[in-house]
């Protein structure tokens, strides 16, 4: 936990507040704050290219949450027993065979047969069978795809149907759905750690999770790990914080609102964290083995040990609805910001009216095409690509583009220019703290675990399974892909940028575009006030005078008209010739 907190303190608020604060001083989604320095667009391309990826395995994970909701609507959870057609003979589960499955002696015969399992030298329990070989059904290989898993296939679909219609009307709505999503998990995690702490065992479970492991403080994967979890549960580096803040009033006080959410985030991964270890320390007191061996991590962790340790509850099927209920809401939430980065991306980019009135259009057609790539993923193989997108796709790329943006800011605008545009949005200006962090701290410790990462690589495997090379350059190919947008697109803006000499063009490219700044034209003051020229406004007075005269000499002129008509008039009487002539007898 050592090293989640630094990476939070260090990292996670200061660029949390940093893209806040990007966004909403320019009201525009991760490609259109790049007006501040157009060279720097391919971070915001980068953006997209990680949101897309998150985007396409994240709501396969929804889906397989949604399989065990409905699956957990049962007087017996399915994954409770070894008798089922798909267990092997080293099945062995933590309920025994006599287990009374009715609701009304479900607590009596809780932990009868456990010994079995302590017996056998090598276990696999009737959850992992369930999920191996039932859900998954996974094949021996990433290459070998096998058949499509139709029920997983069909959860997809309810998933991405889910997520389009709580986005049908774009923020509106979402903002309507994410109150629900956002606050009932928290009940949900209170009452499962009030049923967690109260189990025998449980103690156990939770000392091993605050227990510091010392000699792991020096493994680069431990602090590679801490900074993706910062940036996955804050969201720092996919763009949605950028396109979420666009939509905030330009003086919201987005500085305590990064305050909240960031310490509100931490403390409920904490919270998670006693809910989960009460739960795996019951389940461990009664296998009569460490803590260490029943826990797990990734997918194993929440459909794996989590729903064997539901079995050992009375009412398991209740609690299992919760926690799998649970799971969907948090994932939900995500996806929301995931697919609404995307969605208003593309509008901000094309731009065209007929865009902007049918953003809908858009947004389901986002949702086909991420439906369809994730296709694959309900494969017989598609656990394989899932743990290699996630391991690959979106973990050291987050840091690089975090790590980009911050030097774009603050050294290629200018970290005085941007202090100035937050005093200017918010009123005062960023604390000494996070001023440093942006400048120096977060850039420095993000190169430092990205460095290290590196040379500590280890390829990742999936149990026993040994990843081939080939499906390694893959992933590594997933994962330049969106850092390659950065340098691609820098040297294409550089190529059109005028200029007689290669560094006049790197200054034009690295130039603020002069639409930079706030949106609305009420909140362009100071430096961002419409410019008028000094002559055009000393010449206004003159021309006002001129125009003055002009009109003047034509109403003495209307009037001269007007007189002559008059004497015209008179002439014809006699008096023009008297006028004229003053001496009649002449």
């Amino acid at each position: 936990m050592l090293p989640y907190f630094i990476m939070l303190v260090f990292c996670g608020i200061p660029l949390f507040f940093l893209e806040l604060s990007f966004g909403q001083f320019a009201s525009l989604g991760c490609l259109g704050v790049w007006k501040i320095s157009p060279m720097f667009k391919g971070v915001g391309y980068g953006m997209m290219v990680v949101s897309t990826y998150i985007g396409i395995y994240y709501n396969v994970v929804i889906c397989i949450a949604f399989y065990y909701f409905f699956m957990s609507m049962t007087n017996l959870l399915p994954w409770t027993y070894c008798n089922n057609p798909w267990n092997t003979p080293d099945c062995s589960g933590v309920v025994g065979s006599q287990f009374n499955a009715s609701l009304a002696n479900a607590t009596s015969s809780m932990v009868s047969g456990v010994s079995e399992a302590v017996n056998r030298t090598k276990r696999t329990s009737p959850s992992e069978e369930y999920w191996k070989h039932y859900v998954l059904d996974v094949s021996d290989d990433i290459g070998n795809f096998g058949e499509v898993r139709l029920p997983i296939l069909g959860c997809l679909a309810v998933s991405w149907c889910v997520v389009f219609l709580c986005l049908i009307r774009g923020v509106k709505s979402s903002g309507k759905v994410v109150y629900f999503t956002a606050t009932f998990p928290y009940v949900v995690l209170t009452i499962l750690f009030i049923r967690g702490i109260t189990l025998d065992g449980a103690i156990n479970g939770i000392k091993y999770y605050l227990t510091p492991q010392w000699q792991k403080v020096l493994d680069a994967k431990v602090w590679g790990d801490a900074a993706s979890q910062i940036f996955y549960s804050l969201g720092c580096a996919w763009g949605g914080l950028i396109t979420m803040a666009s939509y905030n009033k330009f003086h919201n006080n987005c500085f305590r609102d990064s305050i909240i959410i960031s310490i509100t985030n931490c403390a409920t991964s904490v919270y998670a964290g006693f809910v989960i270890f009460s739960i795996l320390g019951f389940m461990a007191h009664h296998l009569n083995v460490p803590v260490s061996e029943v826990a797990d991590h990734g997918p194993g962790l929440a459909f794996v040990a989590y729903p064997e340790a539901l079995t050992l509850l009375p009412i398991s099927p209740l609690w299992s609805l919760l926690f799998f209920f649970m799971l969907i809401l948090l994932g939900l939430g995500t996806q929301f910001c995931l697919l609404e980065t995307l969605v208003t991306a593309i509008v901000d980019e094309i731009g065209t009216d007929w865009i902007i009135r049918n953003k809908t259009i858009v947004t389901l057609s986002v949702a086909i095409v991420g439906f369809l790539l994730g296709v694959p993923l309900t494969t017989q193989a598609g656990i394989y690509w899932l743990l290699l997108m996630d391991n690959y796709a979106a973990s050291f790329s987050l840091v690089i583009i975090s790590c980009i943006m911050c030097i774009c800011i603050m050294h290629v605008y200018g970290h005085s220019n941007y202090f100035k545009d937050v005093e200017m949005m918010l009123g005062f200006p960023p604390p000494l703290f996070f001023k440093v962090c942006w400048r120096f701290i977060s850039p420095i410790i993000i190169s430092f675990i990205l460095i290290f990462t590196v040379i500590q690589y280890k390829p990742i495997t999936y149990n026993d399974y040994v990843y081939p090379s080939w499906s390694l350059a893959i992933g590594f190919a997933m994962a330049l892909s969106s850092v390659i947008c950065i340098p691609i697109y820098a040297f294409y803006k550089i190529s059109k940028s005028p200029g007689a000499t290669f560094r006049e063009r790197l200054k034009a490219a690295c130039r603020a575009h002069p639409k930079w700044g706030p949106a609305l034209q009420e909140h362009r003051t100071g430096r961002y006030a419409p410019m008028v020229p000094e002559d055009t406004v000393e010449a206004r007075p003159l021309q006002e005078k001129e125009e003055m005269k002009e009109e003047n000499k034509e109403k003495e002129e209307e009037m001269e008209r007007k007189d002559e008509i008059s004497l015209t008039i008179q002439g014809s009487n006699g008096s023009t010739n008297t006028h004229n002539n003053p001496n009649p007898s002449a």
